[in-house]
């Protein structure tokens, strides 16, 4: 798995941690049927993860477009003006300290290979890799799955629990899963592990708390 795709993934358990326990934690604070719960639980979990999934996907889709209009428009020009193209990509090579003169041999070896000058312009002009531009149904499964195991772990108590038990196993389960998340996302942002274990939690916590107490209130005046 790739930097970029271990991050992703990490943050979409949080993003499913975060929603579905201050649903499920908002639905038991109404004094709710365990069952009513659990349905709570298992539908946010779904409706979340398809929304992640198809937002992921869109995303990703128009990236991709974007990517290939503006790769097709570089073999456009590549095809027009073969001259132009061969200075500018000899002046990069010239910019990250190449000898004028290597740099102008080296575009234009590399410009006699069409497949070659359209790779060697999208990296070095416009900074895209046409081999890798991204996978709109990898990114949308990867982001359903990773919504799913966050969303998941507050619901596991109301599978197998209910009542006060299971919320406050929901609550320590969300919270020692924020504090892992916290743990990892610290190595990838390298910020402190303390300040950002802490600031998951709270994250996790806070939007647990205010649904919770408006749950209550709800179920206590209706």
């Amino acid at each position: 798995m790739t930097g970029g795709a271990a991050r992703a993934a990490v943050f979409g358990v949080s993003d499913g941690l975060v929603s579905n326990v201050g649903l499920i934690l908002g639905v038991a604070g109404a004094d709710a049927a365990s069952g009513v719960v659990r349905v709570a639980g298992l539908a946010g979990l779904i409706a979340g993860a398809i929304s992640m999934a198809a937002g992921e996907y869109n995303s990703m889709r128009v990236q991709s477009e974007l990517l290939e209009r503006e790769l097709e428009m570089e073999r456009r020009e590549l095809h027009r003006n073969p001259h132009v193209e061969t200075v500018e990509l000899a002046l990069i090579y010239q910019s990250r300290g190449m000898d004028p003169d290597r740099a102008r041999e080296l575009a234009e070896a590399t410009m006699q290979d069409p497949d070659q000058a359209l790779q060697a312009h999208a990296r070095e002009e416009l900074g895209i890799d046409p081999d890798d531009l991204g996978s709109p149904v990898q990114a949308a499964v990867s982001s359903f799955v990773a919504f799913s195991v966050g969303a998941l772990i507050p619901l596991l108590p109301w599978i197998v629990g209910s009542g006060t038990a299971a919320t406050v196993s929901s609550l320590v389960l969300a919270l020692v899963a924020a504090a892992i998340v916290g743990t990892i996302v610290s190595r990838f942002t390298e910020r402190h592990r303390g300040a950002t274990i802490a600031r998951q939690i709270a994250f996790t916590a806070l939007p647990a708390a205010v649904t919770y107490a408006i749950g209550s209130v709800v179920g206590v005046t209706t």
